[in-house]
């Protein structure tokens, strides 16, 4: 079969969740490979509702087993939650695999993740205060605790002494704060520990027997390419790659082994927090797609901010992660519009640009060169195959493959899963 990474084009909360949930269906393996309970995937189906944080959007098929990789951050309390939740509903979890690499969030990091966004003030980057950045942070400066520490308890109470001496100082001479107490945070997670227990495993060697069987495998991302530390809106980005190189590394597969990158775009855009956004609509345009989409984060609640498909990113986008496809989101949140905006440009200075640029300050300053299409008038809702869509809405469609330099294999016109249809096959 094949290898398909999964990966959000614009600023996350693209709909990547149902895309994963309906590819589901033929998959064997689903495996997330980063990000943390920070983002939130929305999946309806006939099991109800379903807003995952850690938990890959394959859950709901029995036969995929369900790999929590080592390039996420895990809070166990959130899992555990999630985990419940999910059972609550009917919902199996016995294949889900939680990688014995993957990095733990401790309580210091969620507080420590306050703390730091309460210092910025007004240049405060919008997290989500979950302890995402703080537990990515000790990651690479080998302060962290993983999963497979759990496992072992005086390593685990080694690992916790060292780390929680070092963040006291910090807490205590730099925030000026009560130091967090050793005891009650090994008590806590020692108890996580003994329930999450038997998800905790070796999960490479796992994915290497199934390329060798050569099951379908879809790697999930999190977040969106805009927000990757190293091409994103710096320092308005998460805090690890949303990329699909990023679904080798936080999978441990080669980046050979990849067949197919499916980039998932909303028709529109949105974004949560701060940072620029060229095509951002402060007007009623804005919040009538905002109501209309629901666009409130799964994670938080906030607000998305709005805006006209920017053509600029998407563009950039495609590049970065190498799209061989696209799955399109949310067309049908323009069923009632006389026209549509794509932007195809910035101006800067009396310049045009055509390219997205890494200088957050300059982007922020970048106005939108916009090209008007015709809308269709007409509801969508009810419609299963392409070609009934209305033309203006396949012209629009056909404009933003071009724009791209992608195909759009997929394209939603609602929440559930029949409203998923398949323009061309990607599997």
């Amino acid at each position: 079969m094949a290898v398909v990474a999964i990966v959000g084009g614009q600023w996350g909360d693209e709909g990547k969740g149902k895309v994963i949930d309906l590819l589901a269906e033929k998959a064997r393996m689903v495996a997330r490979f980063s990000g943390g309970d920070n983002a939130g995937h929305t999946v309806i189906n006939p099991y109800g509702e379903f807003k995952l944080h850690l938990v890959p959007s394959g859950i709901f098929s029995p036969q995929v087993t369900c790999i929590i990789g080592n390039g996420v951050v895990i809070n166990p309390a959130s899992l555990l939650k999630e985990i419940d939740d999910l059972q609550n509903h009917g919902v199996d979890t016995s294949h889900l695999v939680i990688s014995d690499r993957a990095h733990l969030i401790m309580p210091y990091h969620t507080l420590l993740d306050g703390l730091e966004e309460e210092r910025r003030k007004q240049k405060a980057l919008g997290t989500t205060r979950r302890g995402i950045g703080p537990a990515f942070s000790d990651k690479v400066a080998r302060l962290g605790i993983r999963a497979g520490d759990l496992l072992n308890k005086d390593i685990f109470l080694s690992h916790l002494k060292s780390a929680l001496e070092f963040k006291n100082a910090i807490l205590t001479k730099v925030y000026q704060v009560s130091p967090l107490s050793l005891e009650e945070i090994y008590e806590q997670y020692c108890h996580y520990g003994e329930r999450l227990a038997p998800f905790i495993r070796e999960t490479s060697s796992i994915i290497h027997e199934a390329l060798i069987k050569e099951w379908l495998i879809l790697l999930e991302g999190a977040q969106g390419t805009l927000l990757d530390p190293d091409f994103g809106t710096y320092p308005y980005v998460t805090s690890s790659s949303p990329l699909a190189g990023a679904g080798a590394i936080g999978t441990g597969i080669s980046p050979m082994a990849i067949d197919r990158v499916l980039g998932v775009f909303k028709a529109y855009i949105t974004r949560v927090g701060g940072g620029p956004m060229p095509t951002e609509l402060k007007d009623e345009v804005g919040k009538l797609i905002r109501e209309k989409a629901h666009e409130y984060g799964a994670t938080t609640g906030r607000p998305r901010r709005c805006g006209w498909f920017d053509a600029v990113a998407g563009r950039f986008s495609s590049q970065v992660n190498g799209f061989s496809d696209i799955a399109l989101t949310h067309l049908d949140i323009y069923d009632s519009f006389s026209s549509i905006k794509i932007c195809t440009a910035y101006e800067f200075n009396g310049r045009t640009l055509n390219y997205f640029p890494s200088d957050s300050s300059i982007l922020g300053k970048c106005q939108p060169i916009y090209e008007e299409l015709p809308g269709w008038q007409e509801s969508t809702a009810e419609i299963r195959d392409f070609g009934k869509l209305p033309p203006q809405a396949r012209r629009y469609m056909a404009r933003l493959e071009e724009l791209l330099s992608c195909r759009i294999s997929l394209v939603s016109i609602g929440p559930r899963r029949e409203q998923m249809i398949q323009v061309r096959s990607i599997l």
